[in-house]
């Protein structure tokens, strides 16, 4: 669910720091660049080639530039931006819900969140993603990161910080649906690894055509510090590596690797080490007015529960998305298919149903309308085949 620059919202971007870097939304920079947000989404928060582009250069035009608003302190070592760069994003929906009992809630607002973002110096950019509400709660951080572009002049990136590992492959948070990307949230039995936030280092490169990102993070998620004041308690840490090529025009292909290791104990039990390794492929195929995405990976978890002599956990599963949408038109339609099986019911896919699932299966299809273009409106149905239900959302996404 909503979870969680340049110009074109502009742009807000995460560069994630690899080739094709993934931007979040941040309409500081339209204000900053006197532009509209479409120079970079089409429609929000969706990126453009444009957005790509300029989310991949640290939120500016060209490689090396330095920022723009940056006040003269008579200090070449200080670039110290002439405003506080601030942006916000609030998302509102209204859902009924049939299986069991027909329901209606209105979640307004769903989420609030904080936005900054942008180049320090011609080689050094950050983001920062604060949840000042979310599901009626007070939030907390979700990105906060710092990147270094064109490390010693090599076409290498490096990202420390607070980031999600989905991004480098398909972003969430720039996401057309209400509906997830369930796979990048599926965590098995007690093992809190997953493909969203997480605390470490984060390389990326464009080398040869192909874009390569390669990670080292904690592998215990966004969770608050202990008493002992660690946020990893763990001497263990997780591995990921992505690279994708585009193979032909409009068809791009990827191919995942993640490894890592968790510590816990079942209650009672002596303390043992979930060994945690996936494997997957993703597509892009673009024909304009059409765009498919999809994506595939096989987990394995040796101990999800930290039980000595439970059998590993082998999950399957992935999504494909359809986008029907023109360059440049206000309307867009979207179809989102998620699936995914576990060999036994440890399945959380963390999406607000119930928990203990060994099957997760989902058919979602909806359009939208951009009434500006910070303003986005759209409604969806998604069928639950586990539960046999039905959900429908109207809902709006607007930033400023």
């Amino acid at each position: 669910m909503p979870t969680r620059p340049k110009l074109r919202w502009i742009c807000g971007g995460l560069l994630t720091l690899a080739a094709p870097a993934r931007a979040r939304a941040i309409p500081a920079f339209a204000r900053l660049y006197h532009a509209s947000c479409s120079m970079c989404h089409d429609p929000i928060p969706r990126l453009s080639a444009f957005g790509e582009r300029f989310a991949a250069n640290g939120y500016r035009f060209g490689a090396g530039q330095g920022p723009t608003d940056t006040i003269a302190t008579g200090d070449p070592l200080l670039a110290l931006p002439s405003q506080l760069r601030l942006a916000m994003r609030l998302d509102a929906y209204a859902a009924a819900y049939t299986g069991g009992r027909f329901a209606t809630d209105f979640q307004t607002p769903y989420s609030l969140k904080l936005i900054s973002g942008g180049p320090l110096t011609g080689q050094l950019s950050y983001y920062v993603y604060f949840l000042l509400s979310e599901q009626g709660a007070t939030g907390d951080v979700e990105d906060a990161f710092l990147t270094w572009n064109d490390v010693a002049g090599s076409p290498v990136s490096v990202t420390v910080g607070q980031f999600q590992l989905a991004d480098p492959m398909f972003a969430r948070e720039q996401r057309l649906e209400y509906q997830d990307f369930a796979i990048y949230r599926a965590r098995i039995g007690d093992a809190p690894m997953d493909l969203t936030y997480d605390r470490g280092l984060m390389l990326g490169a464009d080398l040869a055509g192909f874009g390569l990102t390669a990670a080292v993070v904690n592998g215990n998620g966004s969770v608050a510090a202990g008493n002992n004041g660690r946020l990893d308690d763990d001497p263990n840490k997780s591995f990921l590596l992505h690279a994708s090529r585009a193979v032909a025009p409009g068809l791009t292909l990827g191919a995942l690797g993640y490894a890592g290791r968790q510590r816990g104990a079942a209650t009672g039990g002596p303390t043992l080490d979930d060994d945690v390794t996936m494997l997957g492929g993703d597509v892009t195929v673009a024909a304009s007015p059409l765009t498919l995405r999809a994506q595939y990976i096989h987990r394995e978890d040796t101990r999800p529960t930290f039980t000595a002599g439970e059998p590993t956990a082998v999950t399957d599963g992935g999504f494909g998305e359809l986008l029907l949408h023109r360059p440049g038109s206000r309307w867009y339609g979207v179809a989102l298919y998620n699936l995914i099986t576990t060999s036994k019911p440890l399945l959380d896919v963390d999406l607000g149903g119930p928990t203990g699932l060994s099957r997760y299966e989902t058919l979602t299809g909806g359009g939208g309308y951009l009434m500006q273009r910070n303003v986005r409106v759209y409604g969806e149905a998604t069928w639950d085949r586990g539960l046999q239900a039905m959900q429908w959302t109207l809902g709006l996404t607007m930033a400023f």
